[in-house]
């Protein structure tokens, strides 16, 4: 039997489509047999398999099953659930990999896959490799097994082993969790059972049509119903998460938002309590304000690639106990060998607060103040985005500017900085800048203008997530 693929679903850092369009079921066949055929070259033998709750993640997953079966591998099947409760299986169960059927963040109509290969990401030239294999039909044959295997319970059992957040002042805390009838809903409700205090859910029924906001906690508009439970709760602080759980997002008591680089001061700021001189990894979107912060805590702050393998695999190079980016992904390097786990760092946003003996509001209030942009996102030819960097690159080298090449641009002057990357994994460009003031952000996005200007570019209208 012949089964067609579609090579638009590859991109560098993530596997991603279009259900119906350009990702079918024999997408999803290929890449399950791709993916169980290296998987078994490389002397494994059985892989993990887990969904989020869109419309068509099961359809996807049973014929991804079919494909590792088919290359003689054998798959756990562990169900619907967040991302991080597969990397959690993975990191726990007898298997060799993982794959996660999630769509994340995107549209409803999209869906996609995140993988783990034998403890480690799989990402850039693996998923390469995997597109040739599919192309060419280069897979091993067998008769593999399915087994299924509930794991919700060991996973929240996880969650709250040695947990210590038991409040500020004596007082236990008082939360909202808002899921985004995304696959962390069940988890949460599990959890806050297990947990002081008192907690107030919103959406956590599973719902792949998102019918009360779509689940992307760094989009400020998705975060209106939490911050209106917080504000007529009174309640300390909220989350909040995507749609396969691995990116948190939060407010304090103001109902003031928490990006992710604030998150990592106060992450920083307990966990740099029991690794002092420690490395913290950020991205290149991240506040000055954070790697400021760590330095004063005693830390060594670290500007990284954007891109969660990308981080992840950092951490494991330099050892370091604690990373993130603007995007909400938090990696702690003691769950599963640094991985993403939403529902646990909300979990150590509690344990923080408790150990350093201060509310979520104060530590929020306490922070330096920067002017910002959002991250900005635009249009730009897949074919023009990277060169556009370089041209950009080699006329700031020429002008003898302080230019951070460690991924695109990151300008730093009096002013502030300003950053210009291209995507990995859409035909965009991404810009930010930050400056003390806004006469100076003013001069930081005009001088982003002008760069773009001289490659042809303006930057018009943001590109959707």
């Amino acid at each position: 039997m012949t089964h067609s693929f579609h090579p638009t679903i590859l991109r560098e850092y993530d596997i991603r489509g279009i259900v119906d369009d350009n990702l079918t079921a024999q997408d999803a066949y290929a890449i399950g047999r791709s993916f169980a055929t290296l998987i078994g070259r490389a002397g494994g033998s059985s892989i993990a398999v887990g969904y989020d709750g869109r419309l068509s993640s099961p359809m996807l997953e049973e014929a991804l099953v079919s494909g590792i079966m088919d290359a003689g591998v054998n798959a756990l099947r562990i169900g619907m659930g967040p991302t991080p409760m597969l990397y959690y299986a993975a990191s726990t169960q007898p298997v060799d990999g993982g794959i996660e059927i999630t769509g994340s963040h995107n549209p409803a109509n999209y869906n996609g896959f995140k993988m783990v290969f034998q403890g480690r990401p799989f990402f850039g030239a693996d998923i390469i490799q995997l597109g040739q294999m599919a192309a060419a039909g280069d897979w091993d044959s067998g008769q593999g097994s399915a087994q299924h295997l509930d794991i919700v319970d060991a996973y929240v059992d996880r969650l709250v082993q040695d947990f210590s957040g038991f409040g500020v002042d004596g007082r236990p805390f008082r939360m909202a969790w808002d899921a985004g009838n995304g696959a962390a809903g069940p988890v949460i409700e599990k959890l806050t059972q297990r947990l002081p205090g008192e907690h107030h859910l919103l959406f956590t029924d599973v719902d792949g049509h998102f019918p009360n906001h779509h689940p992307d906690p760094t989009d400020e508009a998705n975060l209106a119903d939490l911050r209106k439970l917080v504000a007529e709760r009174s309640l300390d602080f909220g989350v909040a998460f995507d749609g396969d759980g691995d990116r948190i997002g939060a407010i304090d008591g103001q109902g003031r938002v928490i990006w992710g680089d604030q998150l990592l001061q106060i992450y920083a700021a307990a966990v740099l309590q029991g690794h002092g001189g420690a490395t913290v990894i950020a991205d290149v979107k991240a506040s000055q304000a954070l790697f400021d912060r760590v330095k004063e805590l005693g830390g060594q702050p670290l500007m990284w690639k954007t891109g969660h393998s990308l981080i992840k695999a950092k951490m494991k190079e330099t050892g370091s106990p604690l990373a993130g980016e603007m995007s909400g992904h938090i990696f702690f390097a003691d769950r599963y060998y640094g991985y993403d786990d939403a529902p646990y760092a909300a979990v150590r946003l509690m344990e923080a607060a408790t150990l350093l003996g201060t509310s979520v509001t104060d530590m929020r209030s306490q922070m330096a103040e920067w002017v910002n942009t959002p991250e900005m996102r635009f249009q730009v030819d897949e074919s023009r985005k990277f060169a556009v960097i370089d041209e950009v690159l080699a006329r700031l080298g020429d002008s003898g500017a302080t230019v951070d090449r460690t991924d695109g641009a990151r300008v730093l002057n009096e002013d502030g900085w300003w950053l210009l990357r291209a995507s990995n994994t859409q035909d965009v460009l991404v810009a930010r800048a930050e400056s003390h003031d806004q006469a100076g952000l003013d001069r930081l996005l005009a001088a982003i203008d002008a760069q773009l200007a001289l490659s042809g570019v303006v930057r018009g209208p943001q590109a959707a997530h």
